[in-house]
C-alpha cells in the first residue's frame, strides 16, 4: 500500500479544498491515476511528486525520495528500497545539521525601539556565531500584552515601521521568527513573524485565550491557516502559545510534513505551571511524532510573571535543552545543555517574588527606589528582603513607626535586621499624631466605646507618613499585607495598604513563613524571633492575630479551597472543617472584595489571584 502516497493527497485536498475531479482539472492529472494514488495500489510519479510538492510546499526532495521508496517497495526491488531508504534518512541527517537559538528575552511593554535593538542586536551576534534561526518570544517586539495601547493606530504604525527595521537590519545569513500584532485587512492578530532572505512571512495566532489573565479576544483576530517553513531542507512548523494546547492546531501543522514544530509563548508562572508546559507539550510530541521547541518569554509585568524555562523536546519526548527560570539568556540548541537543578517550591516562588518587584520598579522608571514600614513582623520583614534582593540595600529606606503597643521585641527585631541587611533605617514615633486625633475627634466618639476605629488610626498615621516619604524622597512604598489577610479584610483601607506595590499580595501566610525560612538559608537576614513569635499587628495590647482569625493553617486551607479550588461551603464542611468557620471566612472574603479593589497590584503566583485574574463584584447577594 502506498501510505506517503495516499497522505499527500489527503494534504493536497485538505490545502486546496479541492476535490479529486478538482485536482485532476486544474492539475492535469488523470482520474484513473488519482483513484489509484487514493486507493494506495500506485505510488505518485515523479512528475506528479514534484507538483504535490510545489503545492504543499513541502521540500521535493522528501516527496520524490518517499514515492521512489513505495515504487521499490510495490515492485519487490530490494535493492532499490535500501537505496532510497538511505537517501530518505540522509536528508534527515542534513536537516539536523540545522544550528537553531533560542532568545529568552525580558521586553518592556510599549518600548518598541528598545525591543527592537534587542532582538537586532542578539540576531546579528548569533549570526556571527553561525546560527541559522534565532526564535524569540511571543510578542517580543511589544511586550505581552500591551493591552489597549494596541487599540491606537499609532502604536500598530511603529510597530510596522520597527518590523521594517528589523527585516533591514538583520543579517541575510539566518533567519528570525518573533512575535508582535500584524494588522491585515482591517484585523488585528497575534503573530509570528518570519524574516528569512530579507522577505518577511507572518503566521496567526488561531487560538486566543480570554480566560484568567488573558483578554486576547477583546484585541485580536483569530487565525486560520497552518504555517511551515524550510530551512537547510528541515520543514519547521509555528505556532503561538495558546496553540499547542488545542491538539487539532498541532495536527494540522504536524500533517505538513515537519520535523520540528516551534512555538513562541507568553505564558504566565503559577505554581506548577512548568510541569503542566511539558506535560501538554509531550502530549503534543507523541500524537504527532515531531520534534518541539518551546520559547518563552521571562520578567515582571504588573501583575503577571513570566518565568522563561523556555525547552525543547525531541520526537520522544525527551527534554533536550532545559534554560533556566527568571532569567534573560540566549542558547543553542546545537550545543549541549547543562541539567537545570531541581529547586524548591520555595526558591521558585521566592525567584518569582524577586523578578516581578524588580521588573514594576525598574521598568516604570518612577521611582529611584523603595521604603518599607519595618514593623519587626514576619510580613514586613520578608518584604524587606525581596526588596533587597530586587533591586540593591543601598536603594531601599525603612521606616520603624512605634506606638503604645509595639513591643521591645518589635523594635529590636526590626533595628536587628536593617543592621544585619545594611539597610538606611529610622524610628518615627506616631505617638504624639495618633493622640492628636484622638483628641480631636473625642467629641464626635463621646459615649462610643473604643473599637477598631481606633486601631485603624493607627495604622492610617504609619500609611499618611510613608506616603509622605514616599512623595519628598521619590521611593515606591512597598504594601507588606498578604493574600490570606487581604482574602478576609484583615488590612487597613488607607493604612497598610497604602502604596504602590504588594510583592506578597498573592502569598499565603504560611508560605509568607515558608519563604522566611527559604530566605535565611541564603543568607542569615530575618531575625529567628520574627519567624517564631505569634503574629500580631499589634494595634491593641497583647493582640494576636489568632484572636480573630483562625490560625493560619486553618484559614489557608479553607482559603485556597473557597479562592483557589472555588468550592462550595457544604463541600468545604465535609472536608472536615467547622460549618460556622468558612461560613464566617467565606462571608469575610465576598464583603471585603471593595477592598481589594482598592489595594496596590502585586505579582500574581496563584492560580486564582487577586486583581486581573479573580474578578468579583463588590455589590453582591450570592451566598456560595
Amino acid at each position: 500500500m502506498a501510505n506517503k502516497t495516499k497522505d499527500y493527497l489527503t494534504k493536497v485536498r485538505k490545502k486546496t479544498g479541492f476535490s479529486d475531479y478538482k485536482i485532476s482539472q486544474e492539475y492535469g492529472i488523470n482520474q484513473s491515476n488519482l483513484s489509484k494514488y487514493k486507493s494506495g495500489k500506485s505510488a505518485l510519479s515523479e512528475t506528479h511528486a514534484w507538483l504535490f510538492a510545489d503545492i504543499l510546499n513541502i521540500n521535493p526532495a522528501e516527496v520524490v525520495a518517499n514515492t521512489k521508496l513505495e515504487h521499490a517497495k510495490m515492485k519487490g526491488d530490494k535493492l532499490k528500497a535500501i537505496f532510497w531508504q538511505e537517501q530518505i534518512e540522509n536528508l534527515s541527517n542534513i536537516s539536523e545539521s540545522i544550528k537553531i537559538d533560542i532568545a529568552q528575552i525580558n521586553p518592556i511593554v510599549g518600548d518598541l525601539n528598545n525591543n527592537a535593538q534587542q532582538i537586532i542586536d542578539l540576531s546579528i551576534e548569533a549570526a556571527q556565531q553561525g546560527a541559522d534561526l534565532l526564535v524569540f518570544p511571543e510578542l517580543a517586539l511589544t511586550g505581552y500584552l500591551p493591552e489597549d495601547l494596541l487599540l491606537r493606530a499609532g502604536f500598530i504604525q511603529q510597530v510596522e515601521e520597527k518590523v521594517d527595521l528589523i527585516k533591514n537590519s538583520i543579517p541575510e545569513t539566518m533567519a528570525i521568527v518573533f512575535g508582535a500584532p500584524h494588522k491585515n485587512q482591517g484585523n488585528l492578530y497575534n503573530a509570528a513573524y518570519l524574516i528569512q532572505d530579507q522577505e518577511v512571512q507572518t503566521y496567526h495566532k488561531q487560538q486566543l485565550p480570554n480566560y484568567s489573565v488573558f483578554d486576547e479576544k477583546r484585541y485580536f483576530s483569530a487565525g486560520s491557516k497552518p504555517f511551515v517553513f524550510t530551512i537547510k531542507g528541515q520543514r519547521i512548523g509555528l505556532l503561538v502559545c495558546a496553540d499547542i494546547w488545542n491538539a487539532d492546531i498541532v495536527s494540522e501543522t504536524a500533517r505538513y510534513g515537519v520535523s520540528t514544530i516551534v512555538s513562541i509563548n507568553a505564558s504566565p508562572f503559577h505554581i506548577d505551571k512548568h510541569q503542566q508546559r511539558l506535560e501538554e507539550v509531550k502530549k503534543r510530541v507523541l500524537e504527532n511524532q515531531v520534534g518541539f521547541i518551546y520559547v518563552n518569554l521571562v520578567g515582571g509585568q504588573d501583575e503577571i510573571i513570566f518565568d522563561g524555562g523556555s525547552f525543547a523536546m525531541n520526537a520522544k519526548a525527551q527534554v533536550t535543552h532545559q534554560l533556566p527560570f527568571f532569567k534573560v539568556t540566549t542558547s543553542s540548541l546545537s550545543a549541549p545543555c547543562e541539567p537545570i537543578e531541581v529547586t524548591s517550591t520555595e526558591e521558585i516562588i521566592y525567584n518569582a517574588l524577586v523578578l516581578a518587584t524588580k521588573d514594576y520598579i525598574e521598568k516604570n522608571g518612577v521611582f529611584n527606589g523603595v521604603v518599607i514600614g519595618l514593623s519587626g513582623g514576619i510580613d514586613s520583614a520578608l518584604t524587606l528582603a525581596i526588596a533587597a534582593d530586587a533591586i540593591g540595600n543601598e536603594n531601599i529606606k525603612a521606616i520603624m513607626m512605634p506606638y503604645t503597643y509595639t513591643s521591645n521585641m518589635s523594635l529590636e527585631d526590626a533595628k536587628a535586621q536593617a543592621s544585619t541587611m545594611n539597610i538606611d533605617y529610622q524610628e518615627i514615633s506616631i505617638h504624639p499624631m495618633v493622640e492628636s486625633f484622638n483628641s480631636q475627634l473625642s467629641e464626635l466618639f463621646s459615649g462610643l466605646q473604643a473599637d477598631t476605629t481606633e486601631e485603624n488610626l493607627q495604622a492610617r498615621v504609619r500609611g499618611t507618613l510613608l506616603m509622605a516619604v514616599s512623595n519628598k524622597l521619590g521611593k515606591i512604598v512597598l504594601t507588606t499585607g498578604n493574600k490570606s489577610e487581604m482574602a478576609v479584610g484583615y488590612a487597613t483601607l488607607y493604612g497598610d495598604m497604602s502604596g504602590g506595590f504588594a510583592p506578597l499580595k498573592d502569598v499565603s501566610k504560611t508560605m509568607v513563613y515558608r519563604l522566611a525560612k527559604y530566605r535565611n538559608t541564603q543568607s542569615y537576614i530575618i531575625p529567628g524571633r520574627v519567624i517564631d513569635r505569634e503574629p500580631s499587628a499589634e494595634l491593641a495590647p497583647n493582640q494576636t492575630d489568632q484572636d480573630s482569625l483562625p490560625p493560619y493553617d486553618e484559614l489557608d486551607a479553607i482559603l485556597e479551597l473557597f479562592i483557589e479550588q472555588r468550592l462550595a461551603i457544604k463541600d468545604i464542611v465535609k472536608q472536615g472543617f467547622n460549618q460556622k468557620t468558612v461560613e464566617r471566612i467565606s462571608r469575610l472574603v465576598l464583603n471585603n472584595e471593595y477592598k481589594r479593589r482598592q489595594s496596590a497590584p502585586g505579582p500574581k503566583i496563584s492560580k486564582n489571584a487577586f486583581g486581573k485574574e479573580r474578578r468579583y463584584p463588590m455589590t453582591s447577594k450570592f451566598k456560595p
